[in-house]
């Protein structure tokens, strides 16, 4: 059934809730989560739904928490991320990484935009949506996702197959500096390895170094990056060597193997078979009979869960007239009063798994800006998190009542 709705109490109401996001947020930062840390920031997050009383809350084998609000047998899915990566070097920072720091207008800390601060907002959207009555034949489930830095989308591979939790449609709270984004390159790790024979250091010609072997491979990976495909909305591919490794019996002895790691980007178009032949084509991989293949993840989650997954986080995209964006530009300017712009991520996030692999419709809106992500003195905006707030809570029901079935 249709129901009208208060934007402006809506509006309000956000606005009220404004010191107790404010609040958790501080305590989740204060909580170090790195990927496979991630268990007390979970249990965190469930005394914070319990306490806003959700209906049920479920911490599934992975250690993803999973907090369900309404009861109808339509289901709408928040998805945060909730671990982070690490603080990099301590000097970089102006103030505790994890103490943090509040004033009038910010919050910082690591993860206060990547991306704890979606996990506050979606936490009270949902209160919000509880309070006003606005889930009538409506179910959404506010989902902290664990080990995303380590290995985006693993998280939604395992809630959707082995959970068997398949909603509607997905919002993904990753910072969007104010924007909504439909859509992201995907992404590759790539492994390129050549082999050699290992000699005294003081006769090189015994022997067949790998290294070398890997030297021109480097070149013409580097030239590869300049041509590879563009596309009108999400950009360029790219391709970037970011690591190199080798084995040698002794710093006095030719290498007998190399390899190096690939960050290769997806433009739209791009598949993995595609970008793993046009390495395999190139003149010096053939000359090296290098070993062109993908890297698997395997890390155990702090449950200690293993769910094993080829890196391999395809390109997405949502159309401009889905259902499921026009609701969310729907529900932006109806609660915030202004035109949306409508835009994409540089990074990679969840989607890539959520409608990449399992084409479940994704739509990206989120507190904080990209680039916070990952750097020293992170902050997030205050007023972001309150209209994240809103606006997540007014779309499960523009969407039901619009363009729903």
């Amino acid at each position: 059934m249709k129901m009208e709705m208060d934007f402006g109490k809506i509006r309000e109401l956000a606005k009220k809730y404004e010191p107790d996001i404010s609040r958790f947020l501080r305590d989740m930062i204060a909580i170090p989560s790195e990927s496979c840390q991630e268990e007390k920031l979970v249990q965190r997050i469930k005394q914070e739904m319990e306490k806003v009383g959700f209906d049920e809350v479920v911490i599934d084998p992975m250690g993803n928490i999973l907090g369900y609000m309404g009861n109808g047998d339509r289901l709408i899915a928040f998805d945060a991320h909730i671990d982070t990566v690490g603080i990099g070097n301590r000097d970089n920072w102006t103030f505790d990484p994890y103490e943090g720091y509040e004033d009038d207008e910010k919050i910082g800390g690591r993860g206060a935009s990547d991306q704890e601060g979606g996990m506050a907002s979606m936490v009270y959207a949902a209160k919000i949506m509880k309070d006003l009555g606005l889930l009538e034949g409506l179910r959404v489930v506010m989902v902290g996702t664990v080990q995303e830095e380590d290995c985006d989308g693993l998280c939604w591979q395992y809630i959707v197959k082995e959970d068997k939790v398949r909603p509607e449609f997905v919002v993904s709270t990753e910072p969007t500096d104010g924007r909504i984004h439909r859509g992201q390159r995907g992404r590759m790790e790539i492994k390129v390895k050549t082999t050699g024979v290992s000699c005294h250091g003081s006769a090189p010609e015994r022997g067949d170094n790998a290294i070398y072997k890997m030297a021109p491979i480097l070149q013409e990976l580097r030239a590869l990056h300049e041509n590879l495909k563009d596309d009108p909305f999400l950009g360029k591919g790219s391709l970037a060597v970011s690591e190199i490794f080798f084995t040698s019996p002794s710093r006095c002895a030719v290498a007998d193997s190399c390899w190096i790691s690939i960050d290769r980007r997806l433009t739209a178009g791009e598949t993995k078979e595609l970008a793993l032949q046009q390495i395999r084509n190139l003149p010096a991989v053939k000359a090296a009979n290098a070993e062109v293949s993908l890297y698997t993840y395997e890390r155990p989650a702090y449950t200690g869960l293993v769910y094993p997954t080829e890196c391999y986080f395809p390109s997405w995209v949502l159309e401009e007239d889905h259902p499921v964006t026009k609701s969310m530009v729907d529900a932006f300017k109806s609660v915030l009063n202004r035109e949306p712009v409508v835009d994409k991520w540089t990074f990679s996030t969840n989607g890539v798994a959520i409608m990449g692999l399992l084409g479940i419709p994704c739509i990206g809106f989120g507190p904080g800006h990209e680039d916070q992500a990952h750097a020293p003195d992170e902050v997030t905006w205050k007023s972001e998190l309150v209209e994240c707030a809103a606006v997540y809570a007014a779309l499960p029901r523009i969407y039901a009542d619009r363009y729903g079935r």
